[in-house]
């Protein structure tokens, strides 16, 4: 009897089985799940410092999606690409008389006397309702006119230059226009390895265009770019025109502003570079409120620490940086600093390197009282060093 059941019940699975194969071969969609539904960041409005102004960022305990269940970002590229716009520069230029080095530079030579009005381009991103847009000193800088083109067919023939730092290649420029779009800012300081990012730009301005890619590193610094580099690597194409323009999460949110490529030819060959969101907020509520960056500043040029100067100096420890020159009366020599001191840390925040402590030092507030901590000749002394403000860059 038992037998009997047992052959009755195996039978019974092994047809069971069968049909199941059949169904999922020529039917699947009638056993296929529905897919998990992906969930809507809400987007708060961040207070800004600047009276009048505010950017949409996503709060801190939000949940990330770093996964697009239906394999599509086309959600997301409509949420963010009405809010990015088209920018086009022009300099008047006297050809081969011309003496403003930086039109040139900008510009590129003439090639007649008379003067040429000669217009570049590049991208941008509306960030406050009144109308603050983000861009890339780079595009705007030695420009005459600057004009901003948006998505909807509205266009600016003369957007307002309100600052620009050349030592993160960020400009803000003013358009006064009703009903803008916004672009919600993410954070950048979630991002990881290998999320999904979309670049959205004007390249070679052939219209607003899309591509897509990976967070391929994340620290990047790329000498020659800016003093202040921190820099979001990708491999979404950017070109010509991307400049200025967003680099958004797979939610549609600003991850970073793109600015510069790693090429020979020109063109993109997959390492792209953009400027974190957790520096640009910060350098546009200074941008915005003074019209111009203020940092702290020290007066010293800084070294990392290596084995080579572990036994020159007869270090007791590795941690730090070396200061490997002092600016003669400047802030950290008026509080007795000198040549060959380690600095251990700044107001009780630990050095690690060269890099970083050159970022630290620059958001100290000119005029506040910095504790350095210092080793020197075995002694650890700590400097009261009344920070002053870092002078503009040279042009160049």
């Amino acid at each position: 009897m038992l037998r009997r059941i047992w052959l009755i019940f195996a039978q019974a699975t092994t047809v069971g089985m069968a049909l199941l194969f059949v169904v999922s071969t020529l039917k699947p969609q009638w056993i296929a799940r529905e897919p998990a539904a992906v969930k809507a960041i809400e987007a708060p409005v961040a207070p800004s410092p600047v009276a009048g102004t505010s950017i949409r960022q996503v709060s801190a305990d939000e949940p990330v999606n770093r996964v697009n269940a239906l394999g599509s970002y086309a959600d997301a590229a409509m949420r963010a690409m009405p809010a990015v716009v088209n920018v086009y520069t022009a300099k008047q230029i006297a050809g081969g008389s011309a003496d403003d080095p930086d039109a040139r530079r900008s510009f590129g030579e003439s090639s007649t006397t008379e003067p040429q009005s000669v217009v570049r381009l590049g991208s941008g991103v509306i960030v406050t309702a009144d109308g603050y847009v983000l861009t890339n000193y780079h595009v705007v800088k030695a420009a005459d006119e600057i004009a901003v083109a948006l998505g909807d067919g509205r266009r600016v023939e003369r957007a307002r230059l309100v600052g620009a730092d050349p030592e993160t290649d960020l400009a803000v420029l003013k358009i006064d226009l009703p009903n803008l779009p916004v672009m919600t800012f993410g954070r950048s300081e979630t991002l990881k390895v290998g999320d999904v990012v979309l670049a959205i730009g004007n390249p070679f301005d052939v219209g607003q265009t899309v591509t897509m890619g990976i967070v391929s590193a994340l620290g990047r610094t790329y000498p020659g770019v800016n003093p202040f580099e921190n820099f979001i690597q990708t491999d979404a194409a950017i070109n010509e025109g991307n400049s200025g323009g967003a680099l958004v999460d797979s939610n549609g949110h600003l991850v970073g502003i793109n600015t510069a490529i790693f090429s020979q030819t020109g063109g993109s060959v997959g390492i792209g570079f953009a400027i974190p969101t957790s520096i640009v907020t910060q350098v546009m509520d200074q941008i915005v409120q003074n019209g111009r960056v203020k940092r702290g500043y020290f007066g010293i040029e800084l070294g990392d620490i290596t084995p080579e100067l572990v036994d020159a100096l007869r270090l007791k420890r590795t941690e730090g940086v070396v200061v490997r020159g002092v600016l003669r009366n400047g802030p950290a020599e008026r509080a007795g600093m000198k040549l060959g001191d380690v600095v251990v840390s700044i107001n009780g925040a630990s050095v690690a390197e060269r890099r970083a402590m050159l970022s630290q030092i620059a958001q100290l507030d000119p005029g506040a009282t910095a504790t350095v901590h210092v080793v020197r000749e075995a002694k650890e002394i700590d400097l009261k060093i009344r920070v002053g403000e870092r002078p503009p860059p040279l042009a160049h």
